[in-house]
């Protein structure tokens, strides 16, 4: 499970402190359009915050720059770095752009641009030591949040615009599936694409009783390209053939009312419910309750809430889709449906087979002990080190 990298051959293979002691590099600032605190945060804020606090706990001085979050100081600390909240969400890429370039924020060492979307276009305007987390091909994306005119540009953008200027960056993907995307799709360097798999927090694990009926999980913003839309059709079309099934949706964003509207057309009000925001304590008391966690996402850089759940034993049905392929070992600790009928076949399969879920369950928790954010961050470091120029 070790990270794809190219690192210089004097470059130690120990520990972060050893890593970070050999590199030279003591201030890192990171650029991101959302930050945690965002009311639409999800899985790329959760990464991001997880390495920044496991750099700024070996030591580094971390600033991340980011997006005014309502409710939010402009400035701040969390978890031993310093947070930067200012512009709105698209103000923030020339005002974080100008930040850097004039220098407001102090000085950095090596600089870490999340690409989510749309880049900040650092190779123009920053020397080495320089990295890109970008979790997937957001192709799908675009037309699911934007009008024709603007989702036409934005992937003209992200397909022909950005890719040539990052030939030389180092860039930093969560899966091989993703990996494969990115340099097929976007035309990336397949030398320059890494991969460094997310990790699990502790908290999620096995513990408490399953429902006495069939329940299926599911987690994530709702937003149009988490297709929940869909996974409650599917789950109506299951209930043919397992009547008992229930849905819990997990939550909040701006398609509430439109899944809302499904649930009401559906007459599904007593079988299907949208939690909404729930803290952690909740979040982890569902995964272990659910007989299984499902996801019918159009697209993902990994997949985390079903390696979340697979850490509390339950299994996953979900969309084959990069992310979703390495998130799941198909047949083994869940299954991946090719298209949507598909899905609901798949559900059947394991709410009605208790010897194959239990199976399948084991299988994903042994997997699930595979992943953490220690080695996440230590592996994501070392590709920036790799970044530093020689005899620097």
């Amino acid at each position: 499970m070790a990270a794809r990298t190219r690192p210089p051959d004097d470059l130690p293979e120990g520990s972060l402190d050893a890593l970070i002691d050999s590199s030279g590099i003591r201030r890192i600032h990171i650029l991101a359009w959302r930050d945690l605190d965002d009311p639409e945060a999800g899985g790329s804020e959760i990464h991001a915050h997880e390495v920044a606090r496991r750099w700024a706990d070996a030591g580094l001085e971390v600033t991340f720059r980011t997006s005014h979050a309502a409710g939010h100081r402009t400035s701040t600390r969390r978890a031993g770095y310093r947070v930067v909240r200012r512009a709105g969400r698209y103000l923030v890429f020339p005002r974080a752009v100008a930040a850097e370039i004039f220098g407001t924020h102090g000085r950095r060492d090596a600089l870490v641009e999340i690409w989510n979307g749309v880049p900040f276009f650092s190779p123009l305007w920053a020397a080495n030591p320089r990295m890109v987390f970008l979790h997937h091909n957001h192709e799908l994306l675009w037309p699911m949040v934007l009008s024709p005119g603007l989702a036409r540009l934005g992937s003209f953008l992200e397909r022909r615009i950005a890719p040539p200027c990052y030939q030389n960056t180092a860039i930093v993907t969560l899966s091989e599936s993703s990996r494969a995307s990115l340099i097929n799709d976007l035309r990336l360097p397949d030398h320059g694409v890494h991969v460094v798999e997310p990790g699990i927090h502790p908290r999620f694990t096995p513990g408490g009783d399953r429902s006495p009926t069939p329940l299926v999980v599911a987690a994530g913003r709702l937003m149009p390209s988490k297709r929940f839309d869909t996974l409650i059709r599917t789950v109506a079309e299951a209930r043919r053939s397992v009547p008992e099934t229930r849905l819990e949706i997990l939550g909040a964003g701006y398609a509430d009312e439109d899944l809302s509207a499904v649930v009401a057309e559906l007459g599904a009000e007593s079988w299907a419910t949208l939690r909404g925001h729930v803290d952690d304590e909740e979040l982890v008391s569902a995964y272990r309750r659910a007989w299984v966690v499902a996801s019918a996402s159009a697209s993902e850089g990994w997949g985390m809430t079903l390696t979340e759940a697979a850490a509390c034993g339950t299994p996953a049905v979900a969309t084959r889709i990069p992310g979703h392929e390495d998130a799941v070992e198909h047949g083994v600790s869940g299954l991946l449906a090719d298209e949507d009928p598909q899905l609901a076949g798949h559900l059947v399969d394991l709410l009605a087979d208790d010897d194959r879920r239990t199976t399948f369950g084991k299988a994903a928790l042994a997997r699930s002990s595979l992943y953490g954010w220690d080695r996440t961050a230590t592996e994501a470091f070392r590709v920036l080190a790799s970044m530093v120029p020689q005899g620097r």
